[in-house]
């Protein structure tokens, strides 16, 4: 039950829910004592608001509808029945988005870096199995193990993980002088080579799970192969070069960045959405990490902080950092409209907060 709430809101919607669970499908409200309460169904989370009603809503064991009456002839007769309880509010739902920050920040606390990381035998931070995490993460079951696929969590010793991002990297670049060396091509690299190649160095699960990653599994020939990801493998180069610079002059980091990546890759700005920021005003020109899963969740507060950082944007730029703000059916525009007001600088469309930010 959500805590928080009330003792009376909390019988409500226990009663108000019986009837549902048994019937549909299992339901699951989730919340702890800081959390307003959702309400989970296998694959879908939705807001919990109370409703009043000027209808009683009435209780009533082993209740008939009129259709049921009417295929029973024999049940015409008046029917005494008991109340066993009445509401004059009901829970009215409404479907939202899963609040996933928390999955991230919850398996950030103890990243794994590596087999040979004293850290992972002696640290006393929680780790969380599947059972953890949907008690503690306000969303469905179905939403939870696809964010975790999403964000590359992996299972070790039935703790769910994140890797350590200097970990990451160095097994993507195991992964990527190997495939050099031997002249494979990105979209042909064979499992069975790299695990014999590797294992030597790092666990085999490690060396899969970077290649599930980075990138797309298919059998040929009876044979594991994975096509490499080169977007995403461009994308993590370019974090690595930007974690440790405030501001990075943009024409001397497209040029580092280029001379980075493995040979035969080639390198776009567009692949770094969501994760780097280019300030077109400055002179000359930088660059800087701003990653999307390190902003607020809640709507407005992510509308504060980007407009904190930046007083005026194009469609374009802010685009990839409210994209996941998107209700079901909604648009980037419409949440311009709502949270954003437009003018125009230089003969471009911008958008710039509709309240001060301090």
């Amino acid at each position: 039950p959500p805590r928080g709430r009330g003792d009376h809101a909390k019988t409500e919607v226990r009663v108000c829910l019986y009837f549902c669970a048994i019937f549909f499908f299992s339901l699951v409200i989730r919340g702890e004592k800081d959390e307003q309460a959702v309400l989970c169904s296998k694959d879908k989370t939705y807001d919990m608001k109370i409703a009043d009603t000027s209808n009683m809503l009435l209780f009533v064991p082993g209740c008939k509808t009129p259709e049921q009456l009417k295929a029973d002839q024999e049940s015409c007769n008046i029917i005494h029945s008991q109340i066993a309880g009445f509401s004059n509010s009901y829970w009215e739902l409404r479907r939202c988005r899963p609040k996933l920050k928390k999955l991230r920040k919850l398996l950030m606390e103890d990243p794994y870096e590596g087999p040979d990381s004293g850290k992972d035998q002696t640290s006393t931070i929680s780790k969380y199995t599947t059972e953890d995490l949907l008690s503690l993460v306000q969303a469905s079951e179905e939403e939870i193990l696809h964010q975790l696929q999403v964000i590359d969590a992996c299972r070790i010793e039935g703790y769910w993980r994140i890797l350590d991002f200097d970990y990451e990297v160095k097994l993507l670049n195991h992964v990527t002088q190997l495939i050099d060396s031997e002249s494979w091509s990105f979209s042909k690299v064979p499992l069975n080579i790299c695990l014999q190649e590797l294992g030597p160095l790092e666990p085999t699960e490690m060396i899969e799970h970077i290649l599930l990653s980075y990138g797309r599994k298919y059998i040929d020939g009876g044979e594991v192969y994975f096509e490499m990801n080169e977007d995403k493998i461009c994308r993590t180069i370019a974090q690595m070069l930007l974690q440790n610079a405030v501001k990075f002059n943009l024409s001397e980091f497209q040029e580092v960045w280029q001379q980075s990546v493995p040979e035969g890759m080639t390198t776009r700005l567009d692949q770094l959405k969501g994760l780097a920021l280019v300030d077109k005003n400055s002179r000359p020109e930088t660059i800087f990490l701003l990653k999307v899963e390190d902003l607020p969740e809640d709507n407005q507060e992510r509308f504060n902080s980007l407009f904190s950082i930046r007083e005026k944007w194009t469609e374009v730029d802010i685009t990839p950092y409210i994209q996941d703000l998107c209700a079901e059916k909604q648009t980037v525009g419409a949440l311009l409209t709502k949270y954003a007001r437009s003018s125009t600088l230089n003969g471009v469309k911008v958008y710039n907060s509709r309240r001060p930010i301090s």
